[in-house]
């Protein structure tokens, strides 16, 4: 029977592969949803990025065509690095830690001031504590469980 090797690219789909694969997707999915009108209110106020884009997607979340692109670029991203389990895994940690430290950004920049150019609000700030935690633990734990259940015997 095939084993998992975690350092290969397979064509066996690891539990990391396919949750580097469905982050990826929801990224896009989120990408392409805030270009559009209704789906994302307000969307007459789209800027390019900064504070004063009152473009909400789902009427919740703070959004700029910039922000989008960026949903949009994470997305692309997940879905390469599904190719493989260490990318996958690594997307996972870095791309987690880049939302933390997001939200840790949001946190401290005063929203109404030019340093909230993505734009953030307090939504999109604990969304994005929530996706980076998130996304540290499914690159941290998927493989070690995989793992594990290898070294069990498990997975053969």
């Amino acid at each position: 029977m095939a084993t998992f090797d975690s350092t290969t690219r397979t064509n066996q789909w690891s539990p990391v592969r396919i949750a580097a694969l469905v982050v990826g997707v929801v990224f896009l999915l989120v990408g392409i949803l805030g270009f559009i009108p209704g789906i994302t209110t307000n969307y007459d106020t789209l800027e390019w990025a900064g504070h004063h884009s009152e473009a909400k997607l789902l009427g919740v979340f703070e959004v700029s065509i910039l922000h989008n692109l960026v949903h949009l670029a994470f997305g692309v991203a997940g879905v390469l690095a599904a190719r493989a389990a260490r990318a996958a895994a690594g997307y996972l940690v870095v791309g987690g830690i880049i939302y933390l430290a997001l939200w840790l950004y949001g946190l401290v920049i005063d929203q109404d001031s030019s340093a909230n150019f993505v734009p953030v609000n307090t939504a999109d700030n604990w969304l994005h504590f929530v996706l980076g935690l998130g996304m540290v633990a499914l690159g941290v734990l998927l493989p070690k469980w995989v793992a594990g259940r290898r070294h069990t015997g498990l997975l053969n």
